[in-house]
This record gives structure tokens, sequence and C-alpha cells, in this order.
């Protein structure tokens, strides 16, 4: 077994080895696993069944996360995307879009990133898009990660009197514990502590335990429900109405600029990034992550995506796609045990998004300041991640920034066409969501 996996992953050309895979994998799966509450318990507000969501997603994980390690060798764990979650709980919720109709526009987005991506044209835009920029996605997704980290744990919260982000209540039981927890993991790394990541978020669940903050699980083992009646339950021909097409943006765009921006980041974060800022191999990511939606969609899930939560197994030593085959092993062990795995809280995984979001800042070292072409459109794409409150939203806002200032500066020639049609994208999105 260990010479199949070294020969599969190729652990020791990415100087790492089981050990490391495996605390890296279940990094992921303990970082990731509010999704386990999270994602059902939001579609079932949508009329979905919560125990025929949880199995289904649990297994789309699975099978998604091990095809990624498996083509690509990358430590790319996939899930249900937030953003299309909610999209699709707000279709079916507001707008009185049928589940089966609603499962059908997610089919043919994944049909249309399919065709993007075995057409080399997701690949193209990637290496269109300039350096500047995608070190600013990378920066734009650290803040967004370490912005989530403190929502999750209660420390910023969305202040309703003021209208902006402000600190939570600092004295709540859940904000000590993130506070307690923080400081606990950067002495951990400090003193460079193995398996540190995982490390700090048992120690910060324990510390919990005293706060109410931890709370013990009413049972440990949980059997999974069935999915028959939610699997093929698609109406592929009734989402094809035209009427259906801004759902089907909404749905595309962002995924879009989300799964390559978070590709990126966490490429970056791994060092797997070129001099270019590109990822070598990124088309079989892309294809993974296409294929991935539209296989969803026939158990009624929204858009699969790549999860930024990845890098959190990146920072813990993950380096191959063997950090999320021990991911999806965990995943699949929380079919039974669902109700231990949810008792880590947010405020025992909130400080290592935090830590890892600051990280990756530094990506904004290798920008070229000297050129406001270049250092506007990426501080753009930054805070704007952070200010619309979504990676795509940020890209989107940058990339039309981008395009004018460099026809104003007279450098149209430094222009590739297809930004072109890029910012054309980005406009249509917005008027999309108008």
């Amino acid at each position: 077994m260990k010479n199949w996996l070294e020969k599969q992953f190729r652990l020791s050309e990415f100087n790492t080895n089981i050990k490391t895979e495996l605390l890296a994998g279940l990094t992921t799966f303990v970082t990731m696993a509010y999704v386990l509450a999270t994602i059902p318990n939001i579609l079932a507000g949508a009329g979905y069944d919560k125990h025929t969501t949880l199995t289904a997603m649990i297994i789309l994980i699975i099978v998604t996360s091990c095809a990624m390690a498996l083509v690509t060798n990358r430590p790319f764990a996939l899930a249900p995307g937030l953003g299309s979650v909610g999209i699709i709980a707000s279709m079916i919720t507001n707008e009185g879009v049928s589940m089966p109709i609603a499962a059908g526009v997610i089919f043919w987005s994944g049909v249309l990133f399919i065709i993007i991506s075995f057409f080399g044209l997701r690949e193209a835009v990637v290496r269109v898009i300039p350096v500047s920029l995608k070190q600013a996605v990378s920066a734009g997704i650290g803040l967004f990660i370490a912005l989530l980290g403190a929502k999750n744990c209660g420390l910023i919260v969305a202040n309703d009197a003021k209208n902006c982000l402000s600190f939570g209540d600092l004295a709540s039981p859940s904000v000590i514990v993130a506070v307690i927890g923080f400081l606990i993991l950067l002495v951990i790394k400090v003193r460079n502590i193995p398996g540190g990541m995982i490390l700090a978020i048992l120690l910060t669940t324990l510390a919990g335990i005293p706060f109410g903050v931890t709370h013990a699980p009413e049972s440990i083992f949980a059997f999974p429900a069935g999915i028959g009646h939610q699997f093929l339950k698609v109406d592929f021909m009734g989402a094809l109405n035209f009427a259906y097409i801004p759902f089907l943006i909404a749905l595309f765009v962002p995924d879009f600029f989300s799964t390559f921006g978070t590709v990126l980041g966490v490429g970056a974060k791994a060092g797997y990034l070129d001099k270019d800022g590109n990822l070598p191999g990124i088309d079989k990511c892309f294809k993974v992550d296409a294929i991935a939606t539209s296989f969803g969609a026939l158990f009624g899930m929204p858009s699969l995506t790549t999860y930024l939560e990845s890098s959190a197994g990146v920072e813990a030593g993950g380096k191959t796609g063997l950090t999320v085959i021990f991911t999806s092993i965990f995943f699949g062990l929380s079919l039974f045990l669902a109700p231990l795995a949810l008792v880590i809280p947010s405020a025992a995984t909130g400080p290592v998004l935090i830590y890892i979001g600051i990280n990756m800042l530094g990506a904004m070292r290798n920008i070229d300041y000297s050129d406001i072409t270049e250092y506007i459109p990426a501080f753009l794409c930054v805070t704007f991640t952070i200010f619309a409150n979504n990676i795509a939203n940020g890209i989107c806002v940058a990339l039309p920034a981008y395009l004018v200032m460099k026809i104003a500066a007279g450098k149209i020639k430094k222009v590739e066409p297809v930004m072109y049609v890029l910012v054309a994208v980005c406009l249509l999105y917005f008027y999309s969501i108008i």
C-alpha cells in the first residue's frame, strides 16, 4: 500500500509523507465540518429533507474530492458552495421555482462549465488575467478567509445600527474561546510544533467545555438517510426556459471566478504557481470542478466547488491529493459519526481561518506599486472581495477597472482580446444581480 501511495501521489517528489498528509487531511476535514450542519439547514428552509441532503452532500464531497485527488494530485477538497446554496434557497423560497427546475439550472450551469473547461477556455482566461490581479486574488481570498473565521466565532458581526461590520460581544464565551484558541495557535506556530493546526483546534475545543461553547453530543452514531427520493429529480427541459437565464448567470459567474480564485489562492499557498502566477495543470482542476457541478445536480445539490478551507490542509503541510483522500475518509466516517464531528465549535476553527488569511496577504508584496494601472485594480480586487462579501465580486470589479485604466494610459496593446470578453461577462453579471 505504501509503495502504491508513493507511486500514485509522488510523495517524495513533493517532500511530504503519509503522516503529514493524514494530519493535513484531518485539518481540512475539521475546518470544513461546519458544512455538515450549515448546508442541510439552509436547504431545509427551502423544502429539502435535511437528512437526505446530509447523506447526498457527504457522498458528493467524497466522490468529487477523490476525483480531484486522483486526477490532479492537488490537495483541493470540493463541497457545495455556500453562495450557490444561498442562490438556490432564494430561487425556491422567494421566486417560487420548483426544486426539479432549480436542479436543472444547476445542471446546465455545470454543462456550461464543462464546455468551457474542455475547450481550454477556462485555462485561457486564467492566463490572460495579469499577474498583479492573480496575486490580488490570493490576498483577497486571504482576507475573505480571515473574515469568515472572525464571523463564524462571533468576533466580527454585522452592525445594523451603523450599517457596517463591527466587533461582536467581546465578553461572549464564543469570542473568549476563539481568542484563547488564536493565542494557542500562535504559540504552537512560533514553537513550530508538528501537527500544530489540528492540535490547536483540539485544544481550543477542550477549552470551550468550561465556557459552555463545546457541547457533548446527544449520541455518537447516526445511520445515514436514503437518497432515493431526491436522486434524479431534475427537470432538464423546464430549466431551459428563458426566464431562468438570470439564475443561470447568477450561478455560473460567481462559481467560475470563485473556483479559479480559490485554486490560484490555495495553489499559491502551497507553492504551486510559476513565475507568471499560473498553476501548472489547472485545466485538470477546472474539468473536475465542472463535472462535479453537473454530477451534483443529479442529487439536487447546489454547485460543487473547490473549498477555501483546503488552505487549512495546505497550511498543515498537505502537498498532494492524498490530503483530500484522507479528508474524504473522515467525511465518510461522518456519515455514521456526524454528531461527534459537530462537537467541534466554530470558536475552535475560526482562529485557524484567521491565521491562514493573514498569511495569504503576503501575495501583495509581488504587485508592481510603481504602475498605477496594476496596483489600483489589484487593490479593488482585494477590497471588494471583502466589501461585497464575495470573491467573484472583487474580480468582477477589478477587471473592468484594469481595462479602462490600460486604455486610458495608452497601453491598449498590452490588453489581450479575451480581456474584452471577460469584462463583458462581468458587466452582464452585474446586470443580472441589479
